[in-house]
């Protein structure tokens, strides 16, 4: 089971209040096309729900995971592979991947490891609807649960 959330900026900050501005740069995602993954708890989904309208975000499950992980950068600015993870976490990365799912290992806290957040590119093909524009009537912002795989798979 799932106890982690993806969220991905997909609105830029041009005419955003300076409120909703500061809690995307709590989240860290302070530029359009930056993902990150957060353990599932109610500060979390507070500040989620505050900045909807500039994100979307849903369930993490393992083929995400992966995927995501294939895109974050090392400090040194290498992608993430089973011997970084070896030497400086003390575990496999198939032990990160289920931590992380599992929200025992929370990816922010490792700031000094990983280059964070997670940028992706723009999705292929476009957005399907319209980016100010809820997910349940058609449009991108806003919580999609399983959904942000199809999402991720765009942006890799």
């Amino acid at each position: 089971m799932s106890n982690s959330i993806i969220a991905i900026r997909i609105r830029g900050s041009a005419s955003a209040p300076w409120n909703l501005e500061e809690t995307l740069e709590m989240l860290r995602l302070k530029k359009q096309f930056n993902a990150m993954i957060y353990p599932d708890n109610d500060s979390i989904r507070g500040m989620l729900m505050k900045v909807q309208s500039y994100i979307t975000w849903g369930k993490a499950n393992d083929k995400a995971i992966d995927l995501l992980l294939s895109r974050i950068h090392t400090i040194n600015g290498d992608f993430v592979n089973e011997n970084f993870v070896k030497e400086k976490l003390s575990m496999s990365l198939e032990d990160l991947k289920q931590g992380i799912l599992e929200g025992k290992v929370i990816v922010n806290k490792y700031d000094n490891l990983f280059k964070l957040p997670i940028r992706l590119h723009p999705p292929r093909g476009g957005f399907k609807g319209k980016v100010n524009k809820p997910y349940g009537t058609g449009g991108e912002f806003g919580y999609r649960g399983d959904k942000i795989l199809e999402l991720i798979e765009r942006m890799i």
